[in-house]
């Protein structure tokens, strides 16, 4: 009979303890992820958010592209001979055509850039960003150019600056526009005139690329009656008791011979004085009407025209250039004659002259021969006359 085996023969080994096993052999249990668990964690989490941030970014961005839904009905858009990317895209955005003047910059950087051409388009507003663009990079049906004819710019003027920044547009032709009939202003002389000097608006002008000289010179004279009429040139007659025509001729003068702001209200009630006391005007503008500029003014005061206002009383037959809406507004406003306690000897006064009185243009102003004398003299010692 075998003998049972006790306890106290049993070997030990050391696979017999599983801690001396993975003491010996082994890598120890793992008890927890600790620290480098949550880092991979959270670098996922972050993965993850940004990716959904990106996507949905991809998404906000390919709505303001390509909007949802039908596009609106075209609406016209001018682009300025001074415009931008930026700024078209400023007021695309303020018009409703498109959503985002960020997404409208980037996407036209990808898509190679966009060469502004100034004219009239018609867009889309909430049509794709590739319809929009590819309309903006097409010539327009209707282009213009910009002119500026300024204030006191005579007819002869107007049609050689049109000429010179539009070539396709000439000085003769504008000229015998202006001399056709064809044109009529409600503030020319009745029976109409030949020559428009004096009713064409000096302004800045969109000049589109069909327009003919003729319809030039008829907006010019469109955009006059409707300055004319809110400074009050239709009420000239009964506030002033001179017909619109005799006021633009007023504020022709007053445009020449002003060169600061305050003295056109001073000049023109000079002017309207000497009318009333029937005394010539004498203004040193009338003289060069027509006239070469150069040639000295001593010869220019003797010749015998219906413009030299030394020679001829009354107002000139004509204006003598196009007047701003300031100096219209002088013409229909002219300042006050001086209060009798301001007058020599306290008795009522008008004024009745002036002079140069700086360079900057200024004028001293006088109700009598003697102050005017004066000033004059004193001009002539700064060298401010000929």
């Amino acid at each position: 009979m075998s003998r049972q085996p006790v306890l106290d023969d049993w070997q030990v080994d050391p696979w017999d303890d599983p801690v001396e096993l993975y003491d010996f052999e082994a890598e120890p249990p793992r008890r927890g992820g600790g620290p480098v668990k949550w880092v991979v964690y959270g670098a996922f989490v972050v993965a993850l958010v940004l990716v959904l941030v990106a996507g949905a970014t991809g998404m906000w961005v390919l709505r303001q592209v390509n909007p949802p839904g039908e596009a609106a009905e075209a609406i016209n858009f001018t682009v300025n001979a001074d415009d931008t990317v930026e700024t078209v895209g400023v007021r695309l955005q303020a018009a409703g055509v498109i959503t985002s003047t960020r997404v409208w910059d980037w996407y036209v950087d990808q898509k190679g850039g966009l060469t502004l051409t100034p004219g009239y388009y018609t867009v889309k507003p909430r049509d794709t960003m590739g319809n929009i663009l590819g309309v903006l990079r097409t010539p327009p049906a209707q282009t213009y150019d910009k002119v500026t004819f300024p204030e006191g710019f005579t007819l002869e003027q107007i049609g050689a600056r049109l000429e010179n920044r539009i070539p396709r547009l000439t000085a003769t032709e504008f000229s015998s526009a202006a001399t056709s009939l064809r044109v009529v202003s409600k503030y020319g002389p009745p029976g109409g005139t030949s020559n428009m000097e004096g009713l064409l608006f000096p302004d800045t002008y969109q000049i589109a690329g069909n327009e003919s000289e003729e319809q030039v010179l008829q907006r010019m004279v469109t955009l006059m009656e409707r300055i004319g009429a809110r400074e009050g040139l239709d009420e000239a007659g009964a506030r002033l008791g001179y017909s619109p025509y005799q006021i633009l001729t007023i504020a022709s003068m007053i445009e020449r011979e002003a060169k600061v702001p305050e003295d056109r209200p001073l000049i023109a009630r000079v002017i309207y004085n000497r009318l009333f006391f029937g005394m010539p005007l004498q203004i040193d503008a009338t003289l060069y009407y027509g006239q070469d500029p150069e040639r000295p003014f001593s010869e220019l005061k003797a010749i015998d025209s219906p413009y030299n206002t030394y020679l001829y009383g009354g107002l000139p037959p004509t204006p003598i250039a196009m007047p701003g809406r300031a100096a219209i507004r002088a013409a229909m406003n002219p300042a006050p004659n001086p209060d009798a306690k301001d007058c020599p000897g306290g008795k009522p006064c008008a004024w009745l002259y002036y002079v140069l009185a700086d360079e900057e243009g200024r004028h001293a102003f006088a109700t009598n021969l003697d102050d005017h004398e004066r000033n004059v003299a004193e001009a002539r010692r700064q060298g401010l006359l000929g």
